[in-house]
């Protein structure tokens, strides 16, 4: 039985790498599971682990589990060989590797080794991949054999690629293996941890959900204070086990003593997830958290609901990346015992976490509103983070002296700081001028979240969208979460989209429905019906009573990280073409053939 009762909680302050995370928890609970994954392979694997509670078994068919100990082991095996084979400290190495035992090891030895590594969305397809590689000049690429194909295919875009390490294979196309950078390693006695916490750890790109991917700076220290202030926020505690439906955020596990159960999932299509494989694998480990995209709460609820399914050792649940429909959080607490709660963080690739709501809050008393076009209420802010909403505007903003204000209650943009806040952008860096703002006073920096909304007379963020999603036409803006809450209240509308036609000024504003399942047809005639009962509800709100061009698809195209945010701008394109076959601009609408 393992005491958590006596684990030491580390403070952010004096620590200078990531990896002295989980050294920490490997000196505390060596034994305790750190990552157990669902493999896809059935063979036996009889490793006892010795943990408290339900873990204490003998890992079941189809699992891979390593300690803490080996852990920490393998990610010094692996900073020392990188270093042994005179790899220098802060080479930037693209890391692609799937969600597992490995992918977890490698991140924490490179930063052990100091080195800088590129993490991005495979999902994001190998166009967008390439571009957002090329950009960075990786010199080096560490990665599964697919990946080690693609910089081959590709050498003359990645002319400082000459660190190359092949991860699941005997040869190294071109470079050393993952084998080979272990046997270099265990026997080497060389001194790791040589960082301070302001040097860079990695580059993360975000979703590109509203514009061209961008690479973030990240230091050790924006990784530290995340995973400390998520951990105290939260009041997690050591010796728990959280299922993890997105890779990086399992990282900040290792630092708090929690285990990570990676389930057979495509992180890439957290949505097409199989329900069964999340809900066998909660109850065989017996999970206590967990975190996940609200599409796949909402394709796990729906399922657990239809089948009366409950999830009793789930406590705690967080789900993130875009704004939670309160009929997903409705499912969830039905899924949950009593007592337990769901949280909604908030914060992007460049910020996080900046502030936090919950299902009780939510269900309680922000969703009648919400669903009046107020807008979504994130919550308040994490301590520590400093935030002004101002007056919106496309042009930059050299320096906060040059910020003002709007009241409480008035749309603006959100701009926020603090110490997980990323202070640039390390590609695309013509955005830092419009994103990023320098407080000369305290030689800090503001980011510019892209985000609208409004600060109530409780100091409570309500998100109105995206800011470049705005509609502005010759009469006004339109905000696409305010007008898309009146349109889905029609009961047959699973989600909606807003979007503009034209140049900003004198837009034409567009709403895309997209049914629930059990309500698509094909049949125009359907949409035709569907459209004039939508159109009813719309005019009975000023905010979305000038919409007068409506049309039905099957699917809204989603983001690959979460599978939750619309991509708008795509959309607004296919809108365009829609309006421009119409016969005649007062014909009416019409609504479209299936994409």
């Amino acid at each position: 039985m393992l005491d958590f009762q006596n684990f030491a909680r580390l403070d952010a302050a004096g620590l200078q790498n990531v990896s002295q995370l989980l050294a920490h928890a490997a000196s505390q609970v060596p034994e305790h599971p750190a990552v157990a994954v669902a493999s896809r392979g059935g063979w036996w694997n009889r490793v006892r682990v010795a943990a408290s509670g339900d873990i204490a078994r003998t890992v079941p068919r189809g699992w891979r589990v390593i300690s803490y100990r080996e852990l920490d082991a393998l990610a010094t095996d692996i900073a020392r060989g990188l270093l042994e084979m005179g790899i220098p400290p802060g080479t930037r190495l693209a890391l692609m590797v799937r969600p597992g035992i490995e992918f977890i090891a490698l991140v924490f030895g490179l930063m052990r080794a100091g080195m800088v590594q590129i993490l991005i969305d495979p999902g994001m397809g190998r166009g967008n991949m390439v571009q957002c590689l090329q950009e960075c000049q990786p010199q080096g690429f560490v990665g599964i054999p697919l990946a080690q194909i693609m910089r081959c295919v590709f050498r003359r875009k990645f002319p400082l690629a000459v660190h190359n390490v092949t991860v699941g294979r005997r040869y190294g196309w071109g470079g050393r293996t993952y084998s080979q950078v272990l046997q270099k390693g265990r026997p080497s006695r060389r001194v790791v941890n040589q960082t301070s916490a302001s040097e860079q750890a990695a580059i993360i790109f975000t979703t590109g959900s509203t514009g061209p991917p961008k690479g973030v700076y990240y230091s050790h220290e924006m990784f530290i204070r995340q995973a400390t202030q998520i951990r105290d926020f939260y009041q997690i505690e050591p010796g728990g086990v959280d299922l993890s439906g997105f890779p990086l955020f399992a990282l900040f596990n290792i630092g708090m003593g929690v285990t990570t159960v990676i389930p057979r999932m495509d992180p890439t299509r957290p949505a097409d997830v199989n329900p069964q494989d999340i809900i066998a694998a909660v109850n065989l480990w017996q999970a206590n958290q967990s975190f996940g995209s609200p599409a796949l709460w909402n394709t796990v609820s729906v399922y657990c609901e239809k089948h009366g399914v409950r999830l009793p050792s789930l406590r705690r649940v967080f789900s993130a990346g875009a704004p939670v429909p309160p009929h997903v959080l409705r499912r969830l607490e039905k899924m949950m015992e009593p007592g337990g709660e769901i949280f909604t963080p908030y914060g992007a690739t460049e910020a996080l976490p900046i502030a936090s709501n919950s299902a009780q809050v939510i269900l309680g008393e922000t969703a009648v509103l919400s669903a009046k076009g107020h807008g979504t209420c994130v919550g308040a802010r994490f301590p520590g983070i400093r935030w002004k909403v101002i007056p919106i505007s496309d042009q930059p903003i050299a320096n906060l002296t040059d910020v003002q204000e709007v009241s409480p209650r008035e749309i603006g943009e959100l701009m926020v700081s603090g110490s997980v806040v990323s202070p640039q952008y390390v590609t695309r860096v013509d955005a830092n001028a419009i994103h990023k703002v320098l407080d000369s006073a305290t030689n800090t920096v503001w980011h510019r979240m892209g985000d609208v909304g409004y600060l109530d007379e409780r100091d409570r963020f309500w998100f109105c969208g995206r800011k470049g999603q705005r509609v502005v036409t010759a009469t006004g803006t339109l905000f696409t979460i305010p007008v898309e809450a009146i349109i889905n209240s029609h009961p047959s509308i699973y989600r909606s989209a807003l979007v503009g036609v034209g140049l900003l000024g004198q837009q034409t504003p567009v709403v895309v429905l997209e049914p629930w399942p059990e309500f698509w047809s094909a049949d125009q005639r359907e949409h035709l019906r569907l459209i004039d009962e939508v159109r009813r509800v719309a005019a009975q709100d000023s905010r979305s009573r000038q919409i007068e061009y409506f049309f039905v698809i099957r699917n809204l195209p989603v983001d690959i990280r979460h599978n939750a945010k619309i991509f708008r701008e795509k959309l607004a394109e296919w809108a365009t073409k829609q309006l421009g076959a119409l016969p005649a601009p007062k014909r009416g609408p019409t609504s479209d053939r299936e994409r």
